[in-house]
């Protein structure tokens, strides 16, 4: 029985390396299409994420949140240590009170305590009104 668990695991380690560890000839297909013909959607969409990004980050800052701009990421890191609550009580407050659902920045380490992960990725639409829900949040939390 041993023996043919050693065979069977050396099979399926060849199968699981080839479906990890190498894109399919289908997926390799369409990136060449994509990089052959769709070029121009791509930078259609980088200026959008840039627009949403560009948005975010400066409604943040009016608010008179400390924020990075991220170069090359759908996510903003805010920091929320000046409201003295941590992240994930943040977080959890304002998905409870306004809808909206933003990361604690815990989840991402220990370092990412006191911050939020918030994503651009998604329509103007539900970012200014995201963007308004948060701020009306922190005046309700500064009063």
């Amino acid at each position: 029985m041993e023996l043919l668990n050693t065979q069977l695991c050396k099979e399926m380690i060849k199968i699981h390396q080839y479906m990890v560890a190498c894109a399919s000839s289908i997926s390799q297909y369409g990136a060449l299409a994509g990089l052959k013909y769709s070029l121009e959607d791509a930078e259609m969409m980088k200026l959008e994420f840039k627009k949403r990004r560009d948005y975010v980050y400066e409604r943040l800052a009016k608010m008179g949140i400390d924020v990075n701009l991220p170069k090359g990421a759908f996510y903003l890191f805010p920091s929320i240590k000046k409201f003295n609550m941590s992240s994930e009580e943040f977080c959890y407050k304002f998905l409870k009170e306004e809808k909206v659902g933003v990361v604690p920045g815990s989840a991402f380490s220990n370092s990412g305590e006191g911050y939020m992960r918030i994503s651009y990725a998604s329509s103007m639409e539900n970012l200014k009104l995201a963007m308004d829900k948060l701020e009306s949040f922190i005046r309700n939390l500064v009063k």
